[in-house]
């Protein structure tokens, strides 16, 4: 049995694709899993792990179990979020912190205009008016359109590069608010750098692309809500609390505002008793942004792939601490990408 240890801590055998495990194995990859509630059943799992890989929404890869997995070289988030991980502790304790955002680029990236779209043509409000039976709801009709609208994109990554792409028949003019991002990747795609105060006040349709840490925490609440257009579009594929949620919800109520579109929300899974729910200019999806059948099956390709890297020595396509030393790093990683 290979001494290369990957333990996988929110997945049983049945959710877990069937070819997985043999593709590890045939990299001479020890792969284990199970579904670990408490730090005692991880660490059990875990202990001797090279790898640990957490694929929703498991909490246990803080500080404290992090400083415990001796062996352990990185730590795998599937997806693109990695708040689930103490990345600090892991970056102090030299293990590198991996996701793998180009599963659902695609995906989140049309789920954004779904959601724009929505917000912007009563769309759901109007679906619900004619299946009660009003053919025509006045109060409902659409005036809104999208075209030669300034959207406000906070954050560059992937997902919004998509976005620009996809919407390029619609003379938009886009601003990005994205202090990692160089000129020659804004003049590539055509789009124009602001601070974040200009893409509050001047923009038509505002969509959320950040991480969730302890800057972009309630990033939007009522002091920004105040300041957009009365006529702007609130969007969030990212994560739920970079939205002040009682403030949104006082936004919406009092029209300062035309709508939001949120595919995360602050709690989840959310209740019925959730006062957005209740909001005509409100449109919620369950956390579905990035889900499809290829972006799925995508997701555990590019998590095995990045494992058979990291036992390779390799760093993986994707990874999000760049100010991880090399030379404190666990293990000996060549410092180059494979070709991707």
């Amino acid at each position: 049995m290979s001494s290369f240890k990957v333990a996988l801590i929110d997945k049983t055998e049945t959710q877990i694709p069937d070819w997985v495990g043999p593709e590890l194995a045939k990299a001479n990859i020890n792969f284990v899993y199970g579904n670990c509630e408490t730090s005692e059943e991880m660490m059990a799992l875990a202990k001797d792990t090279n790898v640990l890989w957490i694929y929703g929404l498991n909490p246990l890869a803080n500080r404290e179990n992090l400083g415990q997995l001796t062996n352990c070289i990185a730590a795998i988030r599937s997806g693109s979020g990695v708040d689930q991980i103490d990345v600090n502790a892991a970056t102090d304790l030299g293990m590198l912190v991996v996701n793998t955002p180009h599963a659902h680029h695609d995906a989140v990236s049309d789920h954004t205009i779904a959601l724009i779209f929505a917000v912007g043509r009563a769309l759901v409000v109007q679906d619900k008016s004619t299946r009660a039976g009003t053919w025509v709801n006045q109060n409902h009709l659409p005036t809104w359109s999208l075209r030669n609208k300034t959207v406000g994109l906070v954050g560059f990554g992937l997902i919004p590069r998509y976005l620009v792409k996809k919407l390029a028949g619609f003379n938009l003019n886009f601003l990005v608010h994205d202090p990692f991002v160089d000129t020659a990747t804004l003049a590539e795609y055509g789009v124009q750098t602001a601070d974040f105060d200009t893409i509050i006040e001047q923009s038509d349709i505002i969509s959320l692309h950040t991480p969730l840490t302890k800057e972009t925490h309630h990033l939007i609440g009522e002091a920004e809500l105040k300041r957009m257009k009365n006529s702007a579009i609130l969007v969030n594929t990212a994560r739920g609390p970079v939205i002040e949620e009682a403030a949104l919800v006082k936004a919406l109520s009092e029209n300062w505002i035309l709508g939001a579109g949120l595919d995360v929300l602050e709690v989840e899974p959310s209740t019925k008793d959730n006062p957005l729910m209740a909001l005509d200019n409100f449109v919620v999806s369950p956390h579905t942004a990035g889900i499809s059948e290829e972006s799925t099956d995508l997701t555990w390709r590019l998590t095995v792939e990045a494992c058979i890297d990291l036992m390779e020595g390799y760093y993986p396509r994707s990874y999000v601490n760049h100010d991880l030393d090399i030379g404190k790093a666990r293990a000996s990683l060549k410092p180059k990408l494979r070709d991707s």
